[in-house]
């Protein structure tokens, strides 16, 4: 297992898993565009080039494969109702997923979308499944990740 670490987040990375923090905290460029801190977890290989809620990435999953993403918000997102939950899930149940909550719908997978704030910083957790029907299984090594990601 390793750890990476960016932009006051960290988490570790299961042995055979890939994961990167892109960004330097939730930041206005010079050209006016939003660059948010992005964290991505996956247990398959990951294209360098995927989108913000795994577009690109997602559709090379097996259905053995988990993908998790934090997405940060702007600190104008802090306080409102969609983020009122306070801290991140630590936990999830396989309950929780549903083939309704993709970003972008992949026959058989599974997701789960949830907001909150932590440490004052707004975000978006999203987990997708490799297979709805092994999701029971699955969620289990969602669970490892997300115990080990710290906020600050």
């Amino acid at each position: 297992m390793s750890r990476i670490s960016r932009s006051g987040i960290s988490v570790d990375i299961p042995q055979g898993w890939e994961g990167s923090i892109d960004g330097v905290g939730f930041e206005q460029l010079s050209s006016g565009a939003i660059r948010p801190t992005l964290l991505h977890v996956g247990s398959f290989p990951m294209p360098p080039e995927r989108g913000s809620f795994g577009s690109g990435a997602t559709e090379l999953m097996n259905t053995d494969d988990v993908f998790v993403v934090l997405f940060e918000y702007g600190a104008d997102s802090v306080g409102t109702p969609l983020f009122a939950a306070e801290g991140m899930p630590r936990s999830v149940s396989p309950d929780d997923f549903s083939r309704e909550a993709l970003q972008h719908a992949v026959a058989g997978q599974s997701g789960l979308q949830r907001f909150f704030t932590e440490k004052g910083r707004a975000f978006c957790l999203y987990v997708v499944l490799g297979s709805h029907i092994d999701r029971s299984e699955l969620v289990t090594r969602v669970n490892t990740v997300l115990q080990t990601v710290e906020i600050s």
